[in-house]
């Protein structure tokens, strides 16, 4: 299989879906694979749930959404 970018199959664990995958005998291969250190994916990762849930949370277009996701990205960053 192959996809553009890890997060388009999924936006955290792609390592153990390729894992899991590999134990059916299919091989994932992301054209545009980004180096990153564990760090920067873990702060990646936070950041998308916090901004999953605060979307429900606030809708998608409120001031409060946006406030909720900076104050992560400051936090975390």
């Amino acid at each position: 299989m192959i996809v553009a970018y890890e997060d388009r199959l999924t936006r955290f664990g792609f390592e153990t879906l390729k894992m899991l995958f590999s134990v059916f005998g299919t091989e994932i291969e992301a054209i545009n694979h980004e180096e990153k250190t564990p760090q920067e994916e873990l702060v990646e990762d936070l950041i998308t749930i916090v901004s999953h849930f605060a979307g429900k949370l606030y809708g998608l277009r409120s001031h409060k959404y946006k406030e909720v996701v900076e104050g992560v990205r400051k936090l975390v960053g």
